[in-house]
């Protein structure tokens, strides 16, 4: 079996308001491996991909991207790490009056921090990759376009393009599809299925939907107040089990009426 490429063991985060988003949360992803992590609004989904990417430290615990300890770095030593991480966010957030492939190549940056680059000049020499990441998303044809005249669903596409330009080991994407037709949020599901089967990467995505978590992933990682109550294949998994993830939402709603 394949060491893992994404671990989290035994993270804590408390924030300065005193909220304790994580208790003891732990995972591993290993390569060609697609898990989601599911839970409610403030379960703590959020927290945990931000520490494993290395843009925020846990109060306690560690996290590692293919052995390195992402959490102990700082300064350059954290920022050559994060390249070996892909990550993608509910909105594409391309620079619309540049174009597809422009906005894709941003994402060699950091295998090029020169003057040149600091002043906005993309690598010209990274082109062919760029390229080949956006045939790897389906949008060759729209390369010379500017991003602003895509669709929302082609626009999450041209960002996974652009996160997979810093050929990475690890893809991380929160809440991808929250904001996607039902078309749109199924062709960017099995886009990232297929990162992780046929890239090999090992591919850790926050969901609010039950229905895709059981459709698309491989492994469902429970999240239930900042604890991780299950990882488990879909098949493993009741409805029962996965509601409970969801029972302090339901209360509120109930409540409410």
């Amino acid at each position: 079996m394949s060491e893992a490429l994404i671990e989290a063991d035994s993270l804590f985060m408390r924030y300065p308001t005193g909220r304790l988003a994580l208790e003891g949360a732990s995972l591993a992803v290993r390569p060609g491996e697609f898990a989601v992590v599911l839970g409610a609004n403030g379960s703590g989904k959020s927290t945990l991909l931000r520490i494993v990417a290395g843009i925020i430290k846990p109060t306690e615990g560690i996290a590692r991207i293919a052995g390195q300890e992402i959490t102990r770095l700082t300064g350059r030593a954290l920022a050559d790490a994060r390249m070996t991480v892909g990550m993608v966010f509910q909105h594409a957030n391309l620079v619309k009056r540049r174009s597809v492939l422009a906005n894709v190549l941003c994402g060699t940056l950091g295998r090029h921090r020169n003057f040149a680059t600091a002043l906005g000049v993309l690598p010209r020499q990274e082109i062919p990759h760029g390229m080949h990441c956006l045939a790897n998303v389906g949008l060759q044809e729209f390369a010379a376009q500017r991003a602003s005249t895509l669709s929302g669903g082609q626009a999450q596409r041209a960002a996974i393009a652009r996160a997979l330009a810093q050929r990475p080991r690890a893809l991380l994407a929160d809440e991808p599809v929250a904001s996607l037709d039902p078309e749109a949020t199924n062709q960017v599901m099995r886009l990232l299925r297929h990162v992780a089967a046929n890239e090999g990467m090992a591919v850790l995505c926050v969901l609010h939907q039950p229905d895709l978590a059981r459709r698309y992933a491989d492994r469902i990682i429970g999240l239930r107040r900042g604890v991780v109550r299950f990882a488990a294949s879909p098949e493993e998994i009741t409805d029962q089990e996965i509601g409970t993830l969801y029972e302090d939402t339901a209360r509120y709603e109930e409540a409410g009426r």
